[in-house]
């Protein structure tokens, strides 16, 4: 496990005051799409990749979509994507993201998990995005999205570009290990914090909180979550008021699993929402359906 390193931005990473915090997977959970190959057809533009492997990354988003992430197909995404983006120049990737950030992922946000995210801001919580896409894919989502910490992949870097090492995949355990030690620094209790997540290989991480919550879950994970009496909720709908990348870019530590975004009070960028009944999580909208293959559990 790697040290936690965070350079901290408006807030301090010993302590925010808070002892609550909502953890969010990014993929499938607060957007219906894959983060990382959204990217490709703006990488292919640039000459970073080949035809050939923009309609291969098509074909892997619709088999993400139907299909979820299972343990074997991530392991080969974790390499194809570190072997890809071997020499690629780092701060071209970051400025891309960015340039990008509103039109190829502003519209598949999906519209209960603002409504969670806004709820939980509303509510006092820090909100953090654990996820195993790249750090410079999902601290910018991050910032947009009004959270306070994220937590990527980190693929390493030498001389400004990408050298085809992973220094640190936020993927089963070893998140749930980087959410653990983070909340250990910040000062939250676990037991009163809530996660959630699409994905069976998040179950170290839903198992680390008092309030796992399953979105739109994989076969394997709805089973359990029935089995334990989780929440099961249904995300569908996509789109609502456009959003816009943060303004404060936040700055990028060394090789640190986690990366301490500018405190808000306010988003501007994110128009909030009409909060509904407290359950299924705090603050949620009654636009957050039940699971209809959970009802009646």
């Amino acid at each position: 496990m790697h040290p936690l390193c965070c350079r901290t931005v408006g807030t301090s990473v010993e302590g925010s005051g808070r002892t609550t915090a909502a953890f969010f997977d990014l993929d499938k959970t607060i957007i219906s799409r894959s983060s990382t190959l959204a990217f490709a057809p703006a990488f292919y533009r640039l000459g970073l990749i080949s035809r050939g492997q923009v309609l291969r990354g098509a074909f892997a988003q619709l088999t993400f979509r139907l299909a979820g992430a299972s343990h074997y197909r991530m392991e080969r995404v974790r390499d194809q994507v570190s072997c890809l983006c071997r020499g690629w120049d780092a701060s071209q990737i970051a400025q891309i993201v960015t340039d990008g950030l509103a039109d190829v992922i502003g519209p598949h946000v999906y519209t209960e998990a603002r409504q969670l995210l806004e709820g939980h801001l509303r509510d006092g919580h820090d909100v953090l995005i654990a996820s195993t896409s790249g750090h410079e894919i999902v601290a910018p989502i991050g910032a947009m999205l009004g959270a306070s910490a994220v937590i990527a992949t980190r693929l390493e870097i030498a001389e400004g570009r990408y050298t085809g090492a992973v220094a640190f995949y936020a993927y089963g355990q070893d998140k749930a290990d980087g959410v653990k030690e983070f909340a250990a620094k910040r000062g939250y209790r676990l037991a009163d914090c809530f996660a959630y997540s699409d994905s069976i290989t998040d179950l170290p991480l839903l198992e680390l909180v008092g309030h796992p919550r399953v979105v739109n879950p994989d076969r394997a994970l709805r089973k359990i979550a029935r089995a334990r009496s989780w929440p099961v909720l249904a995300f569908s709908h996509t789109g609502g008021p456009a959003l816009q990348p943060a303004t404060a870019r936040p700055e990028a530590p060394g090789l640190p699993e986690a990366s301490v975004l500018p405190e808000v009070t306010a988003q501007p960028q994110v128009t909030a929402l009409p909060a509904g009944p407290p359950e299924p999580g705090p603050a949620a909208s009654t636009a957050v359906r039940p699971d209809p293959a959970t009802s009646g559990m």
